[in-house]
């Protein structure tokens, strides 16, 4: 039936946590991280899995959590912007994104970097052609786009050799 909501267990980790609650399947991911969770990082923009300011990274993968109903994270790890640094050291995304002024107002950044991650995480060939295809639909309205490419080799460079993570 259209309009009827059914809670139930949701049992994921996220951010090396297990996380275990109670809510309705369908909710977005998004709406669970922000609001029962408290992780504010992630950022609602358009809600239509267009701009990809709501990026989180599930099972490796970059996903856009405005659209993703939190049931499809059972038995998965999530990983928000809150996660990436570890041990109060930034990660090298995010210190090369600083060094390379590719914050701007910082809204869309979150998302930015964690679609650059998952893009380092799972792609061997880190060319300027290729980030720019694989970054394409992630939107910035500051147009910080050359200096988000220039931060994100220069991430690539210095994680080569290592592990992405």
């Amino acid at each position: 039936m259209k309009g009827v909501y059914m809670d139930q267990s949701i049992q994921f980790t996220l951010n090396n946590r297990p996380i275990d609650l109670t809510t309705d399947g369908e909710r977005p991911l998004l709406w669970v991280l922000r609001t029962d969770l408290g992780l504010t990082g992630t950022k609602y923009g358009c809600g239509k899995n267009q701009c990809g300011s709501c990026t989180v990274i599930i099972d490796r993968q970059p996903i856009r959590s405005c659209v993703y109903p939190v049931k499809n994270v059972i038995g998965k790890t999530v990983l928000t912007i809150e996660g990436l640094a570890e041990n109060g050291q930034l990660h090298p995304l995010q210190k090369a994104f600083i060094e390379h002024g590719a914050v701007q107002c910082g809204f869309c950044t979150p998302g930015i970097i964690l679609k650059a991650y998952g893009l380092l995480l799972n792609n061997e060939l880190l060319d300027r052609e290729n980030i720019i295809e694989s970054m394409d639909r992630e939107l910035c309205r500051c147009g910080a786009y050359n200096r988000i490419i220039e931060a994100i080799q220069a991430a690539a460079g210095e994680m080569k050799g290592g592990n992405a993570s």
